[in-house]
This record gives C-alpha cells, structure tokens and sequence, in this order.
C-alpha cells in the first residue's frame, strides 16, 4: 500500500454560533490542509498519483474558502464552520475526484493553528 500526502493553506475569517466564548466573536485564520490518499499499486511509470495533481485538485476544492467568511457560504449555513466540518467538508467534494486517479481518499487535517487540528476520515 502506497501513502501520498500533500498540504495547501487558504485564509478566512468565521465565528463557531452558540460556542459562549471568545471563538463566538468574528476572527480569522491562516488554515493547513492535508490531504491524505491511498494506492494499492503504481502507474506505468511508478506513480499512485501525480502531486501537483493532487494539490490542484485540493487547490479547486478549497479556492472558495479562501478570504471570505466562511459562516457565509452554503456548505456552512447550517452547521459551524469548525476545523472538524471543514475537514468533514474537503473529504466529501474530494472522495470522487481522487478515486478517477485510481487512488482512494485517507483522510483531510485541517490545522486552524500551528497546535490545533481536526482530521475527517471513513475509517
């Protein structure tokens, strides 16, 4: 089995509704990303999966998170736009796109801070 992870970073601002302190108040992030995927074997010329296309394929999915306000967008009117949902949310618009590479998606981290992590995966 083959591992291949890549990161990219997007900037936003959001507020967590109904959190009772200070992440309630607007306020901003320069969020990480990885993207973890999976292969079984190699391509003719010994690759599971490009990286660049890798990254472009996470670079489409994330470019409308990045300098907005996330509570703003339709994905995130109904439920928090956490590091958790955010996660949740890149895995699910990426599940399909990765698997017409023959890879299979693992997992998305999504850092809000250098310390501070939250990882979606089926597992």
């Amino acid at each position: 089995m083959y591992t291949l992870s890549i990161e990219t970073k997007f900037a936003s601002a959001h507020q967590l509704r109904e959190y009772n302190g200070k992440c309630e108040n607007l306020h901003g992030h320069s969020w990480r990303v990885q993207v973890v995927v999976r292969a079984h074997s190699l391509n003719k010329i010994g690759l599971a999966m490009d990286f660049t296309d890798l990254k472009k394929l996470a670079n489409e999915i994330i470019g409308p998170l990045d300098h907005v306000c996330l509570n703003d967008l339709p994905q995130f009117a109904n439920v928090n736009p956490s590091s958790e949902n955010i996660s949740r949310w890149i895995f699910e618009s990426m599940k399909e796109k990765v698997a017409a590479y023959n890879v299979e998606l693992k997992s998305v981290t999504v850092w809000e801070s250098e310390t501070a992590a939250a990882t979606y995966t089926e597992e």
